[in-house]
């Protein structure tokens, strides 16, 4: 985990750049502060209907726009210099920063730049059907890199307590195998599957075997649903064991079925009080 991706949309992005520090403390990364900027006219319905109306320049949105950039600029610098990371040269060891900027829709810049890097950081959308959301969802499906999402209030510890919400799927355990750094770092890791809520596939039993053969301390149990919904049970679960980070392989069901019907998770891109890794 050398290299971060922080999309940094405006100047109230603290929370994102607290994770992003946790973890380039951790790792002795360098954080990449992002912010993409577009003039278009555009309506993001989310889920598999996104759709860009019109590519005439607003004057008004371009104006908004570069007043945004200018305040997570200024964000990402003072953030890092409070902190002292060092913004320019890749430092020869610690945590270090550089800031960029891109033309272009953000969720289509943070697809494509995204794959060069080791993990992208995102906030957790503050509403779904937004610009914020297909943003995730285009670094999950065409960056084919892991994403971090931040919660809305910036954690104190990231990585000591993990739960893996494991429902037996590839797109799970491509998440695992994504968050072997952090698990490895663990002090307690727990594999949690919900009633109802896996498909064909291994047991949490199983992968919590083969997390062990790695010397990660880690528990496997299977909580019966009682009628609750599996992403709800899961940020109960996270609580009950104060973790502090979880692992999430995202829309096993695809992004239409979740859009219309929900599933576990959208329901923890709209609840979940902790950073989550995400993967597709």
């Amino acid at each position: 985990m050398k290299s971060l991706l922080a999309v940094i949309g405006d100047g109230q992005a603290v929370p994102l750049l607290e994770t992003a520090l946790l973890v380039a403390r951790r790792f002795g990364s360098r954080i990449v502060g992002l912010n993409a900027v577009t003039a278009e006219y555009a309506v993001v319905f989310g889920g598999e209907m996104g759709l860009t109306i019109s590519s005439e320049v607003d004057r008004s949105v371009e104006h908004e726009s570069e007043q945004k950039r200018s305040e997570a600029r200024s964000l990402f610098q003072s953030f890092m210099e409070r902190h002292e990371i060092p913004v320019g040269p890749r430092a020869d060891r610690g945590p270090s920063a550089e800031w960029r900027e891109e033309s272009g829709r953000q969720n289509l810049v943070v697809g494509t730049l995204g794959r060069a890097f080791d993990l992208i950081l995102l906030e957790r959308p503050a509403k779904l059907n937004s610009l914020a959301e297909a943003t995730l969802e285009d670094a999950l499906f065409e960056s084919g890199r892991p994403v971090l999402m931040a919660p809305p209030e910036a954690p104190t510890s990231l990585g000591e307590r993990i739960l893996i919400a494991w429902n037996g799927s590839s797109e799970t355990a491509r998440a695992v195998a994504f968050a072997m750094p952090f698990l490895e770092q663990a002090k307690q890791v727990d594999v949690v599957s919900v009633e109802g809520g896996t498909v064909p596939g291994p047991l949490a039993e199983a992968i919590a075997q083969t997390l062990a053969a790695h010397g990660i301390p880690v528990r496997a149990r299977h909580i019966p649903a009682q009628g609750r919904a599996a992403g709800a049970i899961y940020i109960d679960e996270a609580k009950a064991m104060n973790a502090d980070f979880m692992v999430k392989g995202a829309y096993t069901q695809s992004r239409l079925r979740q859009l219309i019907f929900g599933g576990a998770t959208r329901h923890i891109l709209s609840e979940a009080p902790i950073p989550v890794l995400l993967a597709h």
